[in-house]
């Protein structure tokens, strides 16, 4: 059978013996797994990538979006009404460095009432809506572990006053994991070990999902993509698409400005005259600390995970295949025995693509630099910097009510 021809050929004569074993659904579920792994991600070792040429990128200030701001606006409006723009939300993580086992999304960020990161992000989306006059189709992608419990939070929550219609869900695809020796590992008796395939995948499990053929995406021509965990961030915002539009530029980038050389923030920059996003560890410390004649960063933008995608440059890169960035993990798994080990120390690999490669891709990026204290306000952490108290004190500045 093809099966067990595909497992003996790649080394994995343990997952034939627990194949050969299972029965009925639990066997049929095991089949789809195995054929839907991408065996040669799995046999990648990743290796450290020499940069280019590293270069500062022009984008544009947010005193210069501020004087344009009517002049942008008006362009980006009229894209949103004319329904050519889809918000994402990568939602697929947990909230367990904040103390919960539910969704991130899902955490309370409420004083004196029940406020939820979800509910947090959907009135910033109402808000760019009411002021535009249009309905912009909202995608959630989920993960496999929290895709129920999100699903039913938005629908406990009405979701949130937003048109139904206009809100799906997808799940992020996932990889499989490997030991150091690369053998597949098991999760559960008859369930491979896997782990979402990174927030660089989203747009492959979008269409796969087949969300894109709802009557409310089928005019989308852009995507504004964000994650989950800045309770501040602009969504839609009329006139990011505006500037990014009148640019030519086929991605833009919400930034905001370093605070100090050492700041642990990716910087976006160009590299070999492509836009990219150099994590603060790869940027050399000479640049790190290099100013212009103003006294600025010359390497400034620190990226915020919100960027605008335009949907025909992805369907012309989506065949072309997104780096695969090869992590050590503490993977739990099943002994040979059955019994369940919870490692100490990473054990395999996990395989994930991420979305500033997905930018290099496309070629070109305006970054739109906004307001840190405005725009800004990530909840990573249960305390310290980018924390929850640290969010809550950015939208009492806001105005948002706790």
């Amino acid at each position: 059978m093809e099966i067990e021809k595909r497992l003996l050929s790649h080394g994995q004569e343990h997952i034939l013996r627990v194949w050969q074993k299972a029965q009925g659904e639990e066997k049929a579920a095991l089949e789809r797994q195995i054929a839907a792994i991408d065996w040669d991600m799995l046999g990648l070792r990743e290796s450290v990538r020499p940069c280019g040429k590293i270069e500062p990128i022009s984008g544009i200030s947010a005193e210069e979006l501020d004087k344009r701001k009517e002049e942008l606006f008006t362009i980006g409006a009229q894209t949103l009404r004319e329904g050519k723009l889809a918000a994402v939300l990568l939602a697929g993580g947990q909230g367990t460095r904040l103390g919960s086992d539910k969704p991130k999304g899902a955490f309370d960020m409420g004083l004196t009432r029940h406020l939820p990161i979800f509910g947090l992000l959907m009135e910033n989306l109402k808000a760019a809506c009411a002021a535009c006059s249009a309905i912009v189709p909202l995608a959630v992608m989920t993960s496999a572990k929290n895709d129920g419990e999100t699903r039913a939070f938005f629908k406990e929550h009405g979701f949130f006053g937003y048109p139904e219609e206009y809100v799906g869900f997808f799940v992020q695809d996932t990889a499989a994991c490997v030991d150091f020796n690369g053998k597949l590992l098991l999760e559960e008796k008859n369930t491979l070990a896997a782990a979402p395939n990174g927030n660089g995948g989203w747009y492959t499990s979008l269409v796969r999902s087949g969300l894109l053929e709802r009557e409310a995406f089928k005019t989308v021509q852009w995507f504004n993509v964000f994650a989950v965990d800045n309770v501040l961030q602009k969504i839609a915002d009329p006139v990011f698409l505006g500037a990014t539009l009148t640019s030519g530029c086929k991605t833009g980038a919400k930034v905001v400005k370093k605070v100090c050389p050492e700041e642990r923030v990716g910087v976006l920059c160009l590299e070999n005259g492509v836009p990219r996003v150099v994590e603060y560890y790869e940027l050399p410390s000479d640049m790190a600390n290099a100013r212009d004649t103003d006294g600025e960063l010359l390497y400034r933008y620190g990226v915020t995970l919100n960027y605008l995608f335009e949907k025909n440059k992805l369907e012309e890169i989506a065949g072309r295949g997104i780096p695969v960035h090869v992590v050590e993990k503490k993977i739990p798994y099943l002994d040979e025995r059955g019994n369940k080990v919870v490692p100490e120390r990473p054990n395999g690999y996990k395989f994930e693509t991420l979305i500033l490669d997905l930018v290099a891709l496309m070629g070109s990026c305006l970054p739109c630099e906004v307001v840190r204290e405005r725009e800004f306000a990530p909840v990573k952490n249960a305390q310290g910097v980018d924390s929850v108290e640290t969010a809550r004190a950015l939208l009492i500045k806001n105005g948002v009510e706790l």
